[in-house]
């Protein structure tokens, strides 16, 4: 027979798992979520030369033990994101148009990670 001192102890050791299960999983997910939205920049970034395409890459802003932030961004041509997504002047008063690949990788990672996210919890 169980006391009710017990039954509370396990409930609580039941959810610390869950969380835990729960923070591992998000963070699984996350850093699958980035590495597609790179790969959806990559593969859909204007080329030229392909260094602007090859520039993208991700880097792990902030971890704690329940949280995970990644950034996707240009290493070193970061200065040419905007001008490329939303288009340009050009010298000659016309204007150049944008070729949008990071706004669409952006929400389609919002939506894969929402899913994966649903999916772990259930």
């Amino acid at each position: 027979m169980t006391s009710i001192d017990d039954m509370a102890d396990v409930i609580m050791k039941g959810l610390a798992e869950y969380a835990e299960l729960a923070d591992t999983e998000m963070k699984k997910a996350v850093k699958k979520t980035a590495a597609n939205v790179k790969k959806e920049i990559s593969s859909s970034a204007p080329k030229l030369s392909g260094k602007y395409r090859k520039s993208w890459t991700i880097k792990k802003t902030k971890e704690n033990s329940h949280t995970l932030e990644m950034t996707v961004h240009s290493k070193d041509r970061y200065q040419l994101a905007h001008l490329l997504e939303k288009g340009h002047a050009k010298r000659n008063g016309r204007r150049v148009s944008g070729k949008p690949h990071i706004a669409p990788a952006e929400a389609q990672g919002e939506k894969m990670l929402t899913r994966m996210i649903e999916e772990a919890l259930s």
